[in-house]
């Protein structure tokens, strides 16, 4: 072989090398959720369950009963610990007047893109969140869901509660259990998984069919709204179809975790 085709070869083959240890070290990142808070970190660090990819710590903090007892809990679970000056702390956590100088990546199995999702999945039920805000309530929901017939829940990276100890705490662990797609656009995801063939439900108390009585399809998902506002406007226009869940007594609505649970149970 020529010399210039052997350099072509060698590099073609490091090329494709390098790619595929981006790809791998892409879906692993794609599963690592940082939380931060000496408390937070604390509570995941003693929970033996949780499992921790390194621990990142400000080199201005100073002395504190915490932050030893965090320290001394990362060095018995053989966990990573990463120094940083303030501000590389705060590009970490992403939250500099909250992060009291400490940051956690947490590895979550079951969490991931729509692609790795679509890629495991065939045929599915989503449950959509938009706009959930009360840690609790989303909490409630991912241990409905894991319960019950859903696939995956799909949770927006912005203007939504975002995992943390007190969802971990409200979902009774199950949060380990469940898939969870993240997606920075939901819209735009939403557009997308229609485009492939999924239908779209959102709730209203107005609807005229009971979510009893509607025939689903092979890909299904329905779209819970803010606690107070609903669904937004712009993610109601994707909908195909609403749906009600009667209720008696004059009672108007429920919460969106009990919502989530009906629906997790159909």
């Amino acid at each position: 072989m020529p010399e210039n085709s052997q350099h072509s070869a060698l590099n073609a083959k490091h090329s494709k090398h390098d790619s595929a240890e981006y790809l791998k070290k892409k879906k692993f990142f794609d599963k690592v959720l940082t939380i931060y808070g000496r408390n937070a970190v604390l509570e995941a660090l003693q929970d033996d369950g949780i499992s921790i990819y390194k621990l990142h710590l400000s080199d201005s903090n100073k002395p504190a009963k915490v932050l030893d007892e965090i320290i001394k809990l990362a060095k018995k679970r053989n966990i990573e610990i990463a120094y940083h000056d303030k501000k590389a702390l705060s590009r970490i956590s992403k939250n500099a007047k909250q992060d009291q100088g400490v940051a956690l990546d947490i590895v979550l199995e079951h969490f991931g893109s729509v692609e790795d999702f679509k890629e495991r999945s065939g045929n599915y039920r989503i449950i959509a969140l938009d706009g959930v805000t009360n840690p609790q309530n989303l909490g409630m929901i991912i241990r409905s869901c894991a319960a019950g017939n859903i696939d995956a829940i799909l949770l927006p990276t912005k203007g939504a509660a975002q995992i943390s100890p007190l969802v971990i705490k409200a979902s009774a662990g199950t949060l380990f259990k469940m898939p969870i797609i993240k997606t920075s656009n939901l819209e735009k995801t939403l557009m997308e998984l229609k485009k492939e063939g999924a239908s779209l439900y959102t709730l209203s108390s107005h609807a005229q069919k009971s979510y009893k009585d509607q025939h689903y399809s092979n890909k299904t998902i329905f779209i819970l709204g803010n606690e107070s506002e609903g669904v937004s406007p712009s993610v109601e226009k994707l909908c195909d179809e609403s749906i009600s869940i009667p209720m008696n007594r004059g009672v108007e609505s429920l919460n969106v975790a009990v919502t989530a649970a009906l629906l997790a149970f159909l």
